[in-house]
C-alpha cells in the first residue's frame, strides 16, 4: 500500500507539472519569448482623463503667448502633466472641472476619457487609438482665458502598449498587433484582451489603461502583470 500511495503522489506531481508547463506555453502564445531575458521591466499605468491642446487653442484657452508649463513628468521621456488644467463641458452642459492638460502640444486637440465621464457629460465615446479622430464627438474646454468648442476629438482611449524596437522582437509582435494583459491582484485575476502595439524608436515599454479598467482590474494591488501573445484562433477566413 505504501508503495502505491508514493506512485499516485509521484504520478500528480508529474501531471501537474505538465498542466504548469502547458499554462505557460499557451499564455506566451507559443512564442517561446519567455525563455529569453526581459529588454525591459513591464510597467502598466493608468491613464487618468486628460486633455491634449494645439497651440492655437492653448492661446485662446491661457492667454496670448502661453506655454505649458510642467507639473510632473511622465514615465515616457518628453511628456509631462502640465499645471495648467481645463474644464470638459458636454451637453446639457454637464462638466468635469479641472481636467489636467498633458504636454508637450499636438497638431490637433484631443479629449481622453473613460467611460463613465461619457455617461457623466452625456457623451458617447467612441474607442479610438490617439489621433484618429474622425467622426468623433467634439466638447467645449473652458480655460482662464477663453473658450474653445472642438467639433470633435473625444475619445476613449483604446487599451495600449508602448513598446521600443529590443521589445517587439522580445514579444515578437509588430506595430499594431494585439496582446493580452494578464493581472493577478487580490481576489481578482483578469486577462485584459486587445491591447494594440504602438511602436516607436526611444519609447519605454508602457501599458496604458484608463481609471475604469484600472480600478476594475484592482491594478493598485496587483502582485503580478504578464503581457501574453494571443495565440492564432486557427479561423479560417
Amino acid at each position: 500500500m505504501p508503495q502505491m500511495i508514493a506512485s499516485l503522489t509521484h504520478d500528480r506531481t508529474a501531471i501537474e507539472r505538465v498542466v504548469r508547463d502547458v499554462l505557460v506555453k499557451h499564455f506566451a502564445g507559443g512564442s517561446g519569448a519567455k525563455s529569453k531575458p526581459k529588454p525591459n521591466p513591464l510597467v502598466v499605468n493608468i491613464s487618468a482623463r486628460h486633455v491634449h491642446l494645439s497651440p492655437e487653442h492653448l492661446e485662446v484657452l491661457f492667454g496670448k503667448g502661453a506655454q505649458l508649463e510642467i507639473q510632473k513628468n511622465l514615465y515616457q521621456d518628453g511628456y509631462f502633466a502640465a499645471k495648467q488644467t481645463v474644464a470638459v463641458v458636454g451637453p446639457r452642459r454637464r462638466m468635469l472641472p479641472d481636467v489636467r492638460v498633458l504636454g508637450p502640444c499636438r497638431g490637433a486637440s484631443q479629449v481622453e476619457l473613460a467611460f463613465t465621464d461619457g455617461i457623466s457629460l452625456g457623451i458617447d465615446l467612441p474607442v479610438r487609438i490617439s489621433g484618429n479622430l474622425h467622426d468623433t464627438p467634439g466638447c467645449v474646454l473652458v480655460g482662464p482665458a477663453g473658450v474653445v468648442e472642438l467639433t470633435a476629438g473625444v475619445i476613449r482611449a483604446m487599451r495600449h502598449v508602448h513598446m521600443g524596437p529590443a521589445d517587439l522582437e522580445y514579444y515578437q509582435v509588430k506595430d499594431k498587433d494585439q496582446m493580452h494583459l494578464r493581472v493577478e491582484s487580490p481576489g481578482c485575476t483578469t486577462v485584459l484582451e486587445n491591447l494594440v502595439v504602438r511602436a516607436g524608436q526611444a519609447i519605454k515599454l508602457e501599458i496604458h489603461v484608463d481609471t475604469d479598467e484600472g480600478n476594475a482590474i484592482n491594478l493598485e494591488r496587483a502582485t503580478r502583470v504578464d503581457l501574453l501573445k494571443p495565440e492564432p484562433c486557427g479561423c479560417k477566413h
